[in-house]
């Protein structure tokens, strides 16, 4: 069977290569085609047809199961079909304004750490498309870039994203693929970025939806500049992505990382002990900040401020001295001494590891130093992933209907090469390029760091 391969087909096959030209079909044939330039071919398709108009002997009727054979030549199309004798179809005119009024086609993944509100982000998405055409075809490639660099995909339906808006995790799946390692071949050998953009063509997607944080988005302004239609919605329990003021997933894990504070305060007032409580949080301290002061935690340690073991000591000795039986350590899993932050790269490279192979993480150091200068009963707890999963908190599943409902607009105005941000309570577009590969961090002479310090909580500086 020869296949059509004409670049605006309402239906996409790869190039025929033959050059015959008698073309059999249902109740007769089409012969002797004159060559002008693409070999003829005819297409043997069932589809889901979307509903458009007849358009000179060519009928496409949405819902409906059917054969159709359509030979291509140059700019035209030569048709015969069920309903018609066979006519010439400028592809540029017609059949390509037809599909771009009537059929959207949109790819969508999640890339890097999951979190709670993933899901109802892409419902917002779907619902804000299905709402404006009922003509569009989702398609989710399945554990992040990896499916769309190896073609793993799947057409999604109604069904899918329907009760999903209380759902964690993501029904696509995720996985890691570091920008750095972009340019390097996958495992069959292939150029990745040269895969993606191929995977991408082949369903002939009018747009890409990325969910994710700063790796993914880096990966997506990259695939942007590569001449791919993007947009990107922010992604991240830690809420460092720079032009957005907000990130879904933030929320429900100051939530669930606050709770783990609040049930921490009975059993250290209980026995009079020191608790740590890590929270997640590798470059940025946005979340333990939060989750430390709804916590009321007395010390909280977050990587932008370098502390100092001397003034935490101090800071556990005065509240004893004050009749305080206990303490309550609030600490980012990417906290550092100032000490560490003294070093250059190399040096701090070494340090790290050394931590890495002497202890689980950095509060089980900092146990040990608390104990040894204080003579404190420390202990420490580490919700860890928990922090990341569960449902979604109504906060979060309310900004990210925003947030998805917002992209479909993008989408349907064919704006594309934006990330959807929160700015000053407002949902907005920011350009991909303007906010990729840069890191919102927390600045030490932040307001709420001030005011926390102001009510008595040490940062150990």
């Amino acid at each position: 069977m020869l296949l059509c391969s004409h670049p605006d087909t309402v239906h996409r096959f790869p190039l025929c290569k033959t050059q015959t030209s008698t073309l059999p079909r249902k109740g007769g044939s089409i012969n002797n085609i004159p060559q002008i330039g693409m070999t003829p071919a005819v297409a043997d398709f069932r589809y889901r047809a979307p509903l458009m108009p007849r358009l000179h002997g060519l009928s496409l009727y949405r819902e409906n199961v059917y054969k159709s054979n359509i030979a291509c030549q140059g700019e035209k199309a030569y048709t015969n079909d069920i309903c018609g004798p066979r006519a010439a179809i400028p592809f540029t005119e017609k059949i390509r304004k037809a599909r771009k009024e009537f059929m959207k086609r949109i790819g969508m993944l999640t890339s890097g750490g999951d979190c709670q509100a993933l899901n109802a982000t892409m419902r917002g998405v779907v619902k804000g498309l299905t709402h404006a055409t009922k003509d569009v075809e989702i398609y989710g490639f399945e554990e992040g870039y990896k499916g769309l660099i190896y073609g793993n995909y799947r057409l999604l339906t109604s069904s899918d994203f329907s009760g999903i808006l209380t759902k964690g995790g993501t029904i696509i799946g995720s996985s890691r693929q570091p920008i750095k390692l972009m340019r390097t071949p996958a495992a069959n050998g292939h150029d990745k970025v040269a895969a993606m953009k191929q995977n991408y063509h082949k369903l002939r997607l009018d747009c890409l939806v990325i969910l994710g944080g700063n790796g993914t988005q880096k990966t997506a302004n990259l695939l942007r500049e590569e001449g791919l239609n993007i947009i990107h919605l922010p992604k991240t329990i830690d809420n460092d992505i720079y032009g957005t003021d907000l990130t879904f997933g933030y929320q429900s894990a100051i939530n669930i990382a606050t709770e783990a504070i609040d049930c921490i305060h009975t059993t250290a007032s209980s026995h009079g002990r020191c608790f740590i409580v890590e929270v997640m949080g590798h470059k940025v301290g946005w979340l333990t900040l939060s989750a430390g002061i709804a916590g009321g935690a007395d010390i909280i340690l977050i990587p932008e401020i370098p502390y100092d073991i001397e003034k935490v000591c101090q800071a556990i000795q005065d509240r004893h001295d004050n009749g305080k039986k206990f303490t309550i350590l609030a600490v980012a899993e990417g906290a550092i001494s100032k000490e560490m932050a003294a070093m250059d790269k190399k040096e701090f490279k070494k340090a790290q590891a050394k931590l890495a192979k002497d202890y689980p993480s950095v509060s089980y150091k900092l146990a040990e130093e608390i104990t040894a200068k204080t003579g404190a009963e420390v202990r420490v707890t580490v919700p860890g992933h928990t922090q990341r999963g569960g449902s979604p908190c109504p906060f979060d599943r309310v900004l990210s209907t925003k947030l998805g409902a917002y992209a479909s607009t993008l989408i349907m105005k064919e704006q594309y090469g934006y990330m959807v941000a929160i700015v000053n309570n407002e949902i907005k577009k920011v350009k991909l390029g303007d906010c990729a590969g840069k890191l919102k961090s927390v600045d030490p002479k932040d307001q709420t760091v001030q005011l926390a310090k102001t009510i008595g909580i040490s940062f150990g500086d």
